[in-house]
């Protein structure tokens, strides 16, 4: 799977979450989930465990805890996905 298809489809899912929607124009895998989209935490997780149904993954509490930018989600996907 290709990170920029990885990309996308991590984008497609955070975006019904993101409180701060002018923040999706510019997003990069450098874009932090919870300071700039203005995910709260508790979105955080149904964020994870739709990452985990579309991508078919088992993300971990400590995985979880480490994607705190789009790149870090990506990276954990890529991963765990060959």
């Amino acid at each position: 799977m290709e990170k920029s298809e990885v990309l996308q489809k991590v984008i497609e899912i955070i975006t019904p979450f993101a409180k701060n929607q002018s923040a999706l124009d510019n997003i990069s895998m450098e874009t932090k989930i919870l300071e700039d989209l203005k995910v709260n935490s508790a979105r955080l997780v149904d964020i994870i465990l739709k990452v985990e149904d579309t991508f078919d993954i088992e993300v971990d509490d400590d995985e979880a805890d480490k994607a705190r930018t789009i790149g870090d989600t990506v990276n954990i996907i890529l991963a765990k996905k060959p």
